[in-house]
């Protein structure tokens, strides 16, 4: 097996920088210049973005920035002992020891196992003493061999004696001896996680593992890792008294644990707060009240209470609307194609003779006009009664976000209520908050047990309804939809420089976070004044195929991007950039998630400058869209198709050279103390 550090790959007393990324970058040009990555840049590109969703360092002055990465071609180690300390984002202060583990995408498992296995050597306080203490680069790497290898650190000279061991996954330590007695120390198994699934995950696991045993529990952890995962026993499991999930990623199999005590953390918190952490087990296994994994099925339901206990009225209310908003959407989606169709087929007049079509017209019988005039007629047919359960949905599902199934009811009655009354968008809002928190609050009574089970079939969805109903058609739907009215008649009519404005505005929210809830709040706008749209009145289309346009910029940005200089982007970024080109024609914000998340502070704010040229072009040259999604292939439902596309590929281009213009001169710039290596292919 390749020999996972080298002399070369070792820096010792070395001022490389004041940051993490200068320290990173220059760590992985050391890899690089040993043949061991293709490229700096790209591996470099990878191990800062894996920094930036979580900082690597821990307690005891140690960080471990790590990725996978198509950059490299072996797994590798580099190690740096820094002079002066760099702030790895750890509680107790900078780092001196960094150890960078650069593996390839399709690492095998011995490799990992490797990786794995000296992350959890780094909680050693024997170990990290020795790596202070070494004189030379090759007094190091055989540490770290040893350390590989499981031999004890000679060179340590104040470690202590009970320093914390290396504990296995968990699966193979006994809990019997606990047992001997009955009454013998608490139980607890744990799992760990993260995203990569090479240091933290391992060095969590010992860290729990070490803090248990200091408190006289038995802990026994499944690491989710790379280098594989042992199940913990069933038999393990069904003792425990409560379970510590230390995870940035979904738990595999979590329904194996439903209904035990459960404490949640990111995976860092296992390294950095082991000991909270077990004593918060302990107190939850004592708690009745405590959060509890939940049953299998059930797992949306009791994150969201979870979740709701935190949240203030804000985050409340904005997590009702884009429930609402996120269930609405299919029936929109389909509906407004149907009756793009249909005006396709049977032009703007079908508005006004479908019905009569549909009800005296078959296939054996067609209407004047033909085959096309009837299949016309059912398909907007079809489209515009998809489209009437669009205020009923987004209240309906706004009511179930708050109250949970009682609420459905009670919100599509409010939301029928707001579309007779002509209250529309907003009429529908309303109503579904109103149902919603009535539901909820009578779903607080206490009842007697023989009424319990009527509660949420019956009686709470027969007052909310006559509750929310009553004050939509009493108090609330005559000025909401008067101020609909007023607010359609504006949209219709604007032209010129205020249409414009409208267009960047929209254009902005569209791309500021890439279907985060400021495109969404754009994206419903749009939805819910297409039902409005006719030949007569266009604003909606407009603004329709303002969104959509707009929305496509980003991902088709990016592709663009890593075309004109694939240089700025890692491999797996030109890679996702192949993709961002479908997903960006198909009208896929997220396809630019990617980049953004690498690299926020430049992909957003050229993504904004594209998406406000589109807005304002699509809008200034009158284009128009039926169809509520599908990009460039719904072109059948766009008017001015032509237009559509220049003012897409005018904000795509321009955010393309803005990234990379950002990207070339815009970079931080490093210390003079880091070398640039070139990379040996």
């Amino acid at each position: 097996m390749t020999q996972l550090i080298t002399t070369e790959l070792v820096e010792l007393d070395r001022n490389l920088g004041n940051d993490p990324e200068a320290v990173i970058r220059h760590l992985a040009s050391k890899v690089a210049a040993t043949g061991r990555a293709t490229e700096v840049e790209g591996l470099f590109a990878d191990a800062y973005a894996r920094e930036q969703k979580t900082a690597t360092g821990i307690p005891g002055g140690i960080a471990i920035p790590h990725c996978r990465s198509a950059a490299v071609t072996e797994p590798t180690l580099a190690m740096a002992r820094l002079d002066p300390k760099v702030d790895f984002g750890a509680k107790d202060g900078p780092a001196d020891l960094i150890f960078f583990i650069a593996a390839p995408d399709g690492a095998d498992q011995a490799h990992l196992k490797l990786l794995s296995k000296l992350a959890r050597s780094l909680i050693k306080k024997d170990f990290t003493a020795a790596l202070r203490n070494a004189s030379s680069e090759a007094e190091i790497v055989e540490l770290v061999d040893g350390a590989l290898a499981d031999k004890p650190a000679a060179h340590a000279s104040e470690a202590p004696a009970d320093a914390a061991p290396a504990a296995a996954a968990g699966a193979t330590a006994a809990p019997a001896a606990a047992a001997a007695s009955g009454s013998g120390p608490k139980r607890l198994v744990a799992v760990t996680a993260c995203p990569t699934g090479i240091a933290h995950t391992y060095m969590a696991a010992d860290s729990l593992v070490a803090a248990a045993k200091e408190a006289g529990v038995d802990l026994q952890v499944e690491t989710q890792g790379s280098s594989g995962a042992k199940a913990l026993d069933p038999a393990v499991i069904a003792a425990a008294d409560a379970v510590i999930f230390a995870v940035d990623v979904d738990v595999r199999g979590k329904e194996r644990f439903a209904g035990k005590p459960v404490i949640n953390a990111p995976v860092k918190r296992g390294i950095d707060e082991p000991a909270k952490m077990v004593q918060e087990a302990l107190a939850a296994a004592e708690d009745p009240h405590a959060r509890r994994v939940p049953h299998f099925g059930a797992e949306e339901q009791a994150e969201q209470a979870a979740a709701e206990k935190g949240e203030h009225i804000g985050q409340k209310l904005k997590r009702a609307l884009l429930t609402g908003v996120s269930y609405m959407i299919p029936f929109v989606a389909g509906g407004g194609l149907l009756i793009a169709l249909g005006f396709l087929l049977g032009g703007y007049d079908i508005t006004g003779v479908a019905d009569k079509v549909v009800l005296e017209n078959s296939f054996a019988n067609l209407p004047e006009g033909g085959l096309a005039i009837y299949l016309g007629a059912v398909f907007f047919k079809i489209g515009a009664l998809s489209m009437g359960f669009l205020v009923p949905a987004l209240a309906g599902y706004i009511a179930y976000a708050i109250a949970d199934r009682p609420g459905i009811a009670p919100g599509f009655v409010a939301g029928a209520v707001s579309g007779f009354m002509g209250a529309g968008f907003l009429g529908g809002i309303v109503g579904g908050l109103l149902a919603g928190y009535i539901a909820h609050l009578i779903g607080t009574w206490q009842v007697a047990r023989w009424l319990r089970g009527l509660m949420p079939v019956v009686i709470i969805p027969l007052l909310a309804s006559i509750v929310a109903s009553g004050l939509m058609f009493l108090v609330l739907g005559g000025p909401i939809a008067g101020l609909t009215t007023a607010l359609n008649s504006w949209l219709s009519g604007m032209t010129g420089a205020s249409a414009i404005v409208l267009g960047i505005i929209l254009g902005l929210m569209m791309c500021f976070d890439l279907g985060g809830p400021v495109n969404k709040v754009a994206y419903a706008f749009a939805v819910a004044g297409l039902s409005a749209g006719s030949a007569t009145n266009q604003a909606p289309w407009q603004i329709m195929a303002t969104v959509m346009a707009a929305g496509m910029v980003p991902p088709l940005a990016m592709a663009l991007a890593t075309v004109l200089d694939k240089k700025l982007f890692s491999l797996a970024e030109r890679e996702n950039g192949k993709a961002a080109w479908l997903l960006g024609a198909s009208f896929i914000s997220e396809g630019a998630i990617p980049f953004a998340a690498a690299d926020p502070l430049r992909v957003i704010p050229a993504s904004m400058l594209g998406g406000a040229l589109t807005g304002a072009l699509t809008m200034s040259f009158n284009v128009t869209s039926q169809a509520p999604h599908g990009g460039i292939f719904v072109f059948f439902a766009i008017g001015n198709v032509l237009m559509f596309i220049v003012s897409i590929i005018a904000g795509t281009v321009v955010s393309a050279l803005a990234v990379v213009a950002l990207k070339r001169w815009a970079a931080p710039k490093t210390t003079a103390t880091v070398e640039t290596v070139p990379a040996t292919v």
